[in-house]
């Protein structure tokens, strides 16, 4: 009987040293595929269209898109387009978190602000370029949940705020640049009162049928602005809930 005991003992420790190395497997393989999936999604859906800046693509290459996304959407994490996220939010898609990105010329010193956090992924990429980024989210819940996310993957140099956007985070101002992922129906004035000198910020501005990408430069004290691309982004709201 003792004899039996010690050889059922075993056999559940290896059973188990069995289960633990295929999950590992099983875990690697999948790593894998995401990895390659950057990759493709790199090559397909941001080189083609004019992302070339080397550090804007790394940072893609880098960031696990799949964790920023609902888990009934990870099989769609790497597609060509935006997906929905708690709160009627949405994580935008790839091809418009790069333009974006790459419009801001950032260098690894800038500050950066970003109004929306969303699901985090905006700020991740970001914070692979830049030395701090400081994200502010309206949704307290998402903002909660990014948090969190940024402290598992290890991103020590994004500070996080539960507020209202519109209003910029004067206590840390002024930004080298300003990233705006809702779209109200004018610039605000307080965003741009932030912006350093040889500061940029790319914002979409309009209604709810038309919004145009704005890029703004702040150069000798003065703000220039073009709209560079016509885009659909959730509007920006106040902590009432009404849209700027």
């Amino acid at each position: 009987m003792k004899i039996n005991n010690k050889i059922i003992r075993f056999s559940g420790i290896l059973l188990s040293f069995i289960l633990l190395i295929l999950f590992a497997s099983v875990c690697v393989a999948q790593e894998d595929n995401f990895r390659g999936l950057r990759e493709q999604m790199v090559r397909t859906q941001l080189k083609t269209r004019g992302i070339d800046n080397e550090k804007v693509l790394d940072a893609f290459r880098n960031v696990e898109r799949h964790r920023f996304v609902l888990p009934r959407y990870v099989s769609m994490a790497y597609r060509d387009s935006p997906l929905p996220i708690e709160e009627g939010q949405t994580i935008s898609q790839p091809y418009i978190v790069a333009y974006m990105t790459q419009a801001l010329k950032l260098v690894k010193e800038d500050k950066v602000l970003e109004i929306g956090t969303g699901s985090g992924y905006q700020a991740a990429i970001l914070a692979e370029i830049v030395d701090s980024v400081y994200t502010i989210e309206i949704f307290e819940e998402l903002g909660k949940k990014a948090k969190t996310l940024f402290n598992e993957l290890g991103y020590d140099n994004i500070y996080t705020k539960i507020g209202d956007g519109y209003k910029g985070w004067p206590a840390h101002a002024p930004f080298d640049a300003i990233i705006v992922t809702a779209a109200p129906s004018n610039i605000p004035e307080s965003l741009k009162n932030q912006l350093a000198e040889g500061g940029r910020m790319i914002i979409p501005v309009g209604g709810d049928a038309v919004q145009e990408l704005v890029l703004l430069k702040n150069k000798n004290g003065k703000i220039k602005q073009q709209s560079v691309l016509p885009v659909r982004f959730v509007p920006m709201i106040s902590e009432e809930g009404e849209k700027y």
